[in-house]
């Protein structure tokens, strides 16, 4: 039997034109238009095996790189990495789902490996 797993993970821009998914084979995040043609596509060592993506409501992207142990703000085209905001220093061990809460100003980042939730206060 032949597995494809092409899509792990997607996220919606607060407009609902682009839509982000994260390709674990592959190790991509594709920008795709609402009628689904790639706008952009990103590699990037810190990015490696990709798994969780979540958009802000102001746009900002958050993606996991699973095997580089980061977490990652995108430009809202998909295009760019805009910097690592969590790595193996803050104790990022194959972070899997990412989400950013407007009401405590915190990013949450659920981790595989070791079961675990961490949550990072932003300014």
């Amino acid at each position: 039997m032949l597995l494809c797993f092409a899509v792990d993970k997607c996220a919606v821009s607060p407009t609902g034109d682009k839509l982000y998914i994260t390709s674990w084979t592959q190790s991509k995040l594709l920008t795709l238009s609402r009628d689904g043609k790639i706008l952009a596509t990103l590699t990037d060592t810190a990015l490696n095996h990709p798994r969780g993506v979540h958009v802000t409501p102001e746009g900002q992207v958050l993606v996991c790189g699973w095997f580089s142990n980061t977490v990652l703000q995108v430009d809202m085209e998909g295009k760019m990495k805009l910097a690592t905001l969590a790595t193996e220093w803050d104790e990022m061990v194959c972070p899997e789902s990412v989400c950013y809460s407007s009401t405590t100003s915190s990013i949450i980042v659920g981790q595989w490996e070791r079961n675990i939730i961490i949550v990072f206060r932003v300014e």
